[in-house]
């Protein structure tokens, strides 16, 4: 199944002495790369919460968000290093002294420096802890896993239906080329007959023919038109696989654009050029979208 590198997950579990959001959102990333945002007493958790995510996850860039609100009154202590704090406020009264500032030193701005306060906070029981914050996680993956696999099913209907059109253009090509091949090589023969004709050279037929075949064999593109039809039945092999497919998927439409700029080369039909203009559009089309694929 295929699915998106962009996504949206969210789940909040609300408890008697706290709630719990987790929220999971990412983008298009050539690698696996996790951030998390804890609040600092939970901490301990982002590998796990990385290594959570990465079981699901193989290529995006992720962020996810975790914050606790807390109910209960059991938060910790906060407290101040006093003479830490003189020695500060001594400190800025000295350069206001010495340069002739205004006194404007405010309880905020001493605040300012998280050196003069510390944070006690209660025992924590961190495997409990962890139980809560991964059964809130599992949810939001859940719901981003969700919008993933939605927004890939939309992603492969539009790629599906622009392949389409490669094939069809493709078909078209075939079945021109096949009458033009034919054609060409009956007036190349014509032409040369008379040319070595009026230069009153006699025609080794067998020569001629070999060389007008040989020629015409130079611009035939069955090759093309057969490795192209292969490449159509391994997009459905790598979508039916049920594993990260975007990095497959952009190598497959690399070789099916190889093919069809030969084929643009090798045919002088005009036709043919105009399909094929058509193909590539197609195709750079499909590539734009298989970059959001994982």
């Amino acid at each position: 199944m295929i699915k998106s590198m962009t996504a949206f997950g969210r789940a909040v579990v609300e408890g008697e002495d706290k709630d719990i959001t987790v929220e999971i959102r990412s983008v298009n990333s050539r690698y696996y790369d996790c951030n998390v945002r804890l609040p600092r007493t939970y901490s301990f958790m982002e590998e796990k919460i990385k290594a959570y995510i990465q079981r699901a996850v193989s290529r995006a860039k992720v962020d996810v968000s975790v914050s606790v609100e807390h109910h209960g009154t059991d938060l910790g202590t906060v407290d101040v290093d006093l003479t830490l704090a003189r020695g500060y406020v001594d400190a800025l009264r000295r350069l206001q002294s010495e340069l002739g500032l205004v006194d404007d030193i405010t309880t905020m701005q001493v605040a300012a420096n998280r050196d003069l306060f510390t944070y006690t906070h209660p025992a924590a029981d961190t495997d409990g802890e962890w139980a809560r914050v991964e059964a809130v996680l599992a949810t939001a993956l859940a719901d981003y896993t969700a919008m993933r696999e939605a927004e890939g099913q939309k992603t492969e209907a539009d790629i599906r239906e622009k392949l389409e059109k490669v094939k069809a253009c493709a078909a078209t090509v075939a079945e021109i080329s096949r009458t033009d091949i034919t054609g060409y090589r009956d007036r190349l023969e014509t032409r040369l007959r008379g040319i070595l004709g009026e230069g009153g050279i006699v025609v080794d037929e067998a020569r001629l023919l070999t060389e007008c075949a040989v020629f015409a064999d130079k611009i035939a593109i069955d090759e093309e038109i057969a490795r192209l039809g292969s490449h159509f039945c391994a997009f459905d092999e790598i979508c039916r696989a049920g594993e990260p497919s975007g990095r497959k998927l952009d190598f497959l439409m690399q070789e099916m654009n190889r093919e069809t700029n030969t084929i643009g080369s090798k045919a002088g039909n005009a036709r043919i050029a105009r399909l094929v203009v058509e193909m590539k559009a197609e195709l750079e089309k499909i590539r734009e979208q298989i970059q959001n694929i994982e």
